[in-house]
């Protein structure tokens, strides 16, 4: 297996709620390196992280796993360039519109793909750092992976559900001429809960007009 070794020109770029992460190339390409704070209280994410990053990314979700150690005390995968979703969709204008769907149509497609693996990812209610749409490609990349977990009720096109009809998106979306029947979102999100079929995700997608 590849090793931190090759990763090259690394410099430190941010930190997490617990993760610090570093960026630096790695054959010709720009990545994240992940590690773990050692004041953390949360043991194994990392592990967790790069356990869930390899199933997922056989279903086209998340950043390209490239690098992690035996020990997970590491991993490196695809840097992302582009903005948070939020961020985006305020940058984008009402000639948008046709893309803006497009997006939270890919959005809802992922997350279904991840409720259909039973995965819960976890903070798709409220997921401000949890979405980039990238520059190159305009496509919704989801990141971060560390509370991923299996689960018989996966609620990752739910939790979205909600997040699309909170006053501040519902706002923001009209700023770019889409509308959201909140009532009609909601038990549409009902529906598809108790039936997490193509078909009743497809009836919460086609209220978003």
């Amino acid at each position: 297996m590849p090793t931190l070794k090759q990763v090259k020109n690394i410099t430190y770029f941010t930190k997490g709620h617990r993760g610090l992460l570093y960026i630096g190339d790695y054959k010709k390409k720009k990545v994240v390196i992940k590690t773990e704070k050692k004041e953390s209280q949360a043991i194994g994410r990392i592990e967790n992280e790069v356990n869930y990053l390899k199933i997922l990314n056989k279903k086209g979700i998340g950043p390209e796993l490239y690098v992690y150690d035996k020990k997970f005390t590491y991993f490196v995968c695809q840097y992302i360039d582009g903005a948070f979703f939020p961020i985006w969709l305020e940058h984008s204008t009402k000639n948008n519109k046709a893309m803006i769907k497009k997006t939270i149509k890919n959005i809802f497609t992922q997350c279904f793909r991840m409720d259909k693996q039973k995965i819960n990812k976890e903070e798709m209610h409220h997921p401000y750092k949890h979405i980039i749409i990238e520059k190159a490609t305009k496509k919704p990349i989801l990141i971060d992976f560390e509370r991923c977990h299996k689960s018989q009720e996966p609620v990752n096109v739910t939790q979205f559900s909600s997040y699309l009809i909170s006053n501040f998106m519902i706002l923001l979306l009209k700023e770019k001429g889409i509308k959201v029947n909140k009532d009609k979102v909601i038990a549409a999100a009902k529906k598809y809960k108790k039936e997490m079929s193509k078909k009743n995700l497809d009836k919460i997608v086609s209220l978003v007009k």
